[in-house]
């Protein structure tokens, strides 16, 4: 039987490969909360961290298991699992031992490669339907997921009774996860892309509207993103303007999709639009 490959292009692939055949109730975020793939249940909210590696080595299981052992890590939010993600054939058996102790799980997950060479061996020694049946019931990546309710999964996965979990943002990151340098869509990018909605719509952004949204302006300012008008209180874009709208283009959309939920009221609209009275 030929010896079935576990190649990914990079780290990216390998997350990639994994998040297209996740369970449905599964969400994923990609480079959330400090890991390369915050997992969410649908159920009942369970989180599973995932660190990706080409290989099952120290390193992945140093960043799988950040902040567990420090001492402190009942005082912050942290997800229920913690996760190791390589190819399939690339986790040795100290370091899965290793893993175990440290109640990390870890995930192989299959490449294209492989299956098609696993596929090709088998219908060689069994014929084609063997084949079939043998791709239908294969799993992409082992082991499975834990399961809501029931008791054979934790033997795999610890479950590490977090105080609190980690904040999962408003929308899904349209990021790359496992990237190297990767964006994030945190909690004040997404305020950002806000503010700069209303830039785009009025031409111009005030006081009010960073009350509103809840965002400090000295920093638009600092980094000349913005730019004082002529017209107290009022803001127009800066020589180095932010351009969230090409850093996120999903997120944005879908932000400025939501514009009704969380645009200014009229109200405020036309108390931000008067004037502020000149200074003597």
């Amino acid at each position: 039987m030929a010896k079935a490959k576990a190649v990914f292009e990079s780290e990216a692939a390998l997350c990639a490969a994994f998040i297209a055949h996740l369970p449905k109730d599964w969400t994923a975020y990609p480079e959330t909360a400090g890991f390369d793939i915050l997992l969410v249940r649908g159920a009942d909210g369970a989180q599973i961290g995932v660190e990706a590696k080409m290989t099952l080595n120290a390193k992945v299981l140093m960043q799988a298991v950040e902040g567990l052992y420090s001492g402190r890590g009942s005082e912050y939010a942290a997800p229920d699992f913690r996760a190791a993600l390589v190819p399939g054939g690339a986790a040795g058996a100290e370091m899965k031992c290793l893993a175990r102790y440290l109640g990390i799980a870890v995930i192989e997950m299959t490449s294209e490669a492989a299956r098609e060479d696993e596929e090709k061996a088998f219908a060689e020694r069994y014929g084609v339907t063997y084949r079939r049946a043998h791709t239908k019931d294969k799993p992409w990546f082992t082991p499975e997921l834990p399961v809501q309710s029931g008791y054979v999964w934790r033997d795999v996965w610890m479950d590490h009774c977090p105080a609190e979990r980690c904040k999962v943002p408003a929308y899904v990151p349209d990021v790359v996860a496992g990237a190297s340098g990767p964006s994030q869509l945190s909690d004040w990018k997404i305020k950002a892309i806000k503010i700069c909605i209303l830039l785009e719509r009025h031409g111009f952004v005030t006081i009010a509207d960073f009350k509103k949204i809840g965002i400090d302006r000295k920093r638009w300012l600092d980094m000349r993103w913005l730019a004082q008008s002529e017209d107290r209180g009022r803001y127009i874009a800066g020589r180095s303007a932010l351009n969230l709208r090409v850093a996120h283009p999903v997120n944005f959309g879908q932000i400025e999709a939501d514009f009704d939920k969380w645009k200014p009221s009229t109200a405020e609209v036309k108390a931000a639009l008067a004037p502020l009275p000149a200074l003597l």
